[in-house]
């Protein structure tokens, strides 16, 4: 377990299958992944396309992808910066996340 500022991340040798699927599988949370394959956001930017969710949900659902191995979310001055970790999950699970990320959204 990596400790990055007062939030646990799993190491990359750590990270395991079914928990990153199962991160991946709620559409809300591939909906932030999607936005983080662009580049790291503030956590307040993420989740625009749903003003009215409660920062509550929001907090979870970053809980679920950070304790997957998905994304690493670090303090950044008074906010927090999301980023993808996309080395360490493509070292450990090659071709996962380019596969899932160049799906049609939807049904």
């Amino acid at each position: 377990m990596i400790e990055t500022s007062d939030l646990p991340h799993p190491a990359r040798e750590d990270l395991v299958l079914t928990q990153v699927l199962f991160a991946l599988s709620d559409p809300a949370r591939l909906e932030i992944v999607r936005q983080l394959d662009a580049g790291p956001l503030e956590m307040a930017q993420c989740c625009l396309q749903d003003p009215t969710m409660p920062k509550s949900t929001k907090s979870h659902l970053m809980k679920v992808l950070r304790e997957a191995g998905v994304i690493r979310n670090e303090v950044k001055g008074r906010g927090r910066l999301l980023s993808l970790r996309r080395e360490d999950v493509e070292s450990r699970f090659p071709g996962l996340l380019e596969s899932i990320l160049k799906a049609p959204v939807g049904r």
